[in-house]
């Protein structure tokens, strides 16, 4: 009999801590021993920009394949790389309680957004983030980054020098103003001292189901009843509601994971509140909607979430993101 489990990972920094807190969450629940397995995804090897690539997606692949054929017993992602639709064969066994949702801008010395020099330049590789920072402020001249979190604060003027991952010596060091990251993940990797302002969602609206982990598992279970048991304990039941929402607003827009769209939801009391937002990858237009509703399980939010997807459709957000 099985006393240990298997868990799936991608190589960079924020992929294994993330998986490595999974794990020993998960093994610290069960009693069982968990093993780490490296996978190398499409993602990883294959350069160009995230969009052109067909959004982060291509990071989930491999990892769901291995899974698949059995290669590991569990794969971690950061849900909001996640496609909406699910693989048959694979289900989301426990989604845990959520870090920080918000967008954190890393700046050169300390400044703010509101700061920032006029015709600034400002690295991501996310069209959410390029088109709600230049509808906010069309000055900034944004740079199109990829590359993992170290080699990304690399590119800031006066960050490199701090940092210690050897990783950061192939980055283009000291040429953007600033760099827009998910403050979840600079959490995780312990390098939240870089973040010069956490972005207010009335600013910028995060990613469906950013901040939030999911564990996969293949739909015929783990094969071990106390890691069956120790996922069901690892999920969080109001987190499970929120991103479920917001990723059934995805779905119902017909937007991938590189898509101009955000959406954040929250509990008020026993309602959902759901905010999304669509852009003109420009930024040029940006339409922000909200809904709100009593919701008591998971079926109940991912009806809110596709509710006001069909609201947005009929007021024009497929047009203005350019999902039409």
């Amino acid at each position: 009999m099985s006393t240990g489990f298997t868990v799936g990972t991608r190589g960079s920094a924020l992929a294994t801590t993330q998986t490595g807190w999974a794990a020993d969450a998960l093994a610290a629940l069960s009693g069982l021993e968990a093993r780490t397995v490296l996978v190398k995804t499409e993602g990883d090897v294959i350069t160009g920009s995230l969009a052109t690539l067909g959004g982060t997606g291509v990071f989930a692949a491999a990892l769901r394949q291995h899974l698949l054929d059995a290669g590991c017993d569990l794969a971690v992602h950061s849900l909001k790389d996640l496609p909406t639709i699910q693989p048959e064969g694979l289900v989301l066994a426990a989604i845990p309680a959520r870090e920080d949702v918000r967008d954190a801008l890393c700046a050169r010395d300390g400044l703010s957004l509101a700061d920032l020099p006029q015709g600034a330049k400002i690295g991501t590789g996310s069209p959410r983030r390029a088109a709600q920072l230049l509808n906010h402020r069309p000055d900034l001249r944004i740079v199109d980054i990829r590359g993992n979190v170290p080699t990304r604060l690399g590119r800031v003027k006066g960050v490199g020098q701090t940092l210690d991952d050897g990783s950061v010596g192939r980055a283009v060091q000291g040429d953007l103003d600033a760099v827009i990251l998910a403050a979840a993940g600079l959490h995780r990797l312990d390098m939240a001292r870089h973040i010069t302002e956490y972005l207010d969602p009335a600013i910028m609206l995060p990613a469906p189901g950013q901040g939030a982990l999911a564990v996969e598992v293949r739909s015929t279970g783990s094969g071990q009843p106390a890691l069956d048991a120790a996922l069901a304990e690892f999920d969080d039941a109001p987190t499970r509601m929120q991103v479920g929402a917001e990723r059934a607003l995805l779905n119902a827009l017909e937007a991938g994971c590189a898509a101009p769209i955000g959406a954040l939801a929250r509990f008020e009391g026993t309602e959902l509140v759901l905010d999304a937002v669509a852009c003109k990858p420009d930024g040029s237009q940006v339409m922000r909607q909200s809904a709100r509703a009593q919701v008591a399980d998971e079926a109940a939010a991912l009806f809110l979430g596709r509710s006001l997807a069909r609201t947005m459709i009929e007021n024009g957000a497929a047009a203005v993101a350019g999902l039409a």
